[in-house]
């Protein structure tokens, strides 16, 4: 079996070539109008095989950017320093509140920060908030900051406890002590004199 002699070529898509005046089938994307952004992804263009090659002829990466800018992105490591805890898997367990849990994007540049914080063995929360020391801990194990109300702890433990139950991954038992540490934050914060 060989594969198609130009990468990235989309067959079939039913596209016509953007270019003006061409009437040939659009089969190469490139970037459109706007590109991508936290808005969600850009748009795209549909050319045909002559003008993708005109296009890529003019394209500039680098248009718009600092000397210092086009340095980094040309560094071989460029990019790998991208993750952030509130993209991976496990984001806001045993650590930072998720951006997910704020309706208001500054409490949680805010929640963040208090994390940071008090990680950094700074006992910045334990001063303003109104949960004792285990139960902040409590918190942090599941992933959220003090400013909750009942309902939206046991959402967020349904919502735990289905991501590392055994049963959702497949029989895989490597998320048992998380769980574990998960019902038992559950349990403890349930308790708390800041629900009664």
């Amino acid at each position: 079996m060989r594969g198609s002699k130009f990468h990235g070529r989309f067959e079939g898509r039913g596209q016509d070539c953007h270019a003006p005046g061409c009437s040939e089938a659009g089969e190469f994307r490139a970037p459109g109008t706007y590109a991508n952004s936290f808005d969600g992804p850009g748009d795209s263009r549909w050319f045909c095989l002559d003008h993708i090659r005109e296009f890529n002829a003019g394209y500039d990466w680098f248009e718009g950017m600092s000397a210092d800018e086009i340095f980094e992105a040309q560094s071989p490591i460029a990019g790998w320093r991208t993750e952030n805890n509130a993209f991976r898997g496990d984001a806001g367990i045993d650590g930072m509140p998720r951006w997910a849990d704020y309706s208001d994007p500054l409490d949680a540049i805010s929640g963040r920060a208090a994390s940071i914080k008090a990680r950094a063995g700074q006992n910045y929360q334990a001063t303003r908030s109104k949960f004792d020391l285990k139960e902040q801990e409590a918190l942090k194990t599941m992933g959220l900051s003090d400013e909750i109300d009942r309902q939206a702890l046991r959402r967020r433990y349904s919502e735990l406890v289905r991501q590392y139950h055994p049963d959702r991954n497949g029989g895989d038992r490597g998320y048992e002590t998380r769980l574990g540490k998960v019902v038992d934050a559950y349990q403890l914060l349930k308790k708390s004199a800041v629900f009664c």
